[in-house]
């Protein structure tokens, strides 16, 4: 379990995820430039760059997918709620805030929500 978190750690935290979304923030564009090129006039290779594209596409739905997760996590942190879980209301693990500093749940509400 985790202790209240003190404001030099919560603001170590909301560094770590401010960093995460610049970065994702620059791999977002860098995949929106990389839809925008044109394609091939050859069909073998027009047909490659589409498959590339749809990839590149699920890879740009992840990233928005992680923003969205942050901005909630920054809402917790400002909210004074970061680090409970918010369908039990328990702590989530120090454990699970250092992999997974965005997460909402403990890890027998993330594991009940996968099934």
């Amino acid at each position: 379990m985790v202790a209240k978190l003190d404001k030099a750690a919560l603001a170590a935290i909301r560094d770590t995820l401010n960093a995460r979304l610049d970065l994702l923030g620059q791999r977002l564009h860098q995949l929106e430039d990389a839809l925008d090129s044109p394609h091939s006039n050859d069909w073998a290779d027009a047909a490659k760059e589409r498959e590339d594209d749809e990839a590149m596409e699920a890879l740009g739905l992840e990233a928005q997918h992680e923003v969205a997760m942050i901005h909630a996590a920054l809402a917790r942190i400002e909210a004074g709620t970061y680090g409970t879980c918010t369908d039990c209301d328990l702590p989530i693990s120090e454990d699970r805030l250092e992999v997974l500093p965005f997460t909402p749940f403990c890890r027998e509400c993330a594991a009940a929500h996968a099934r």
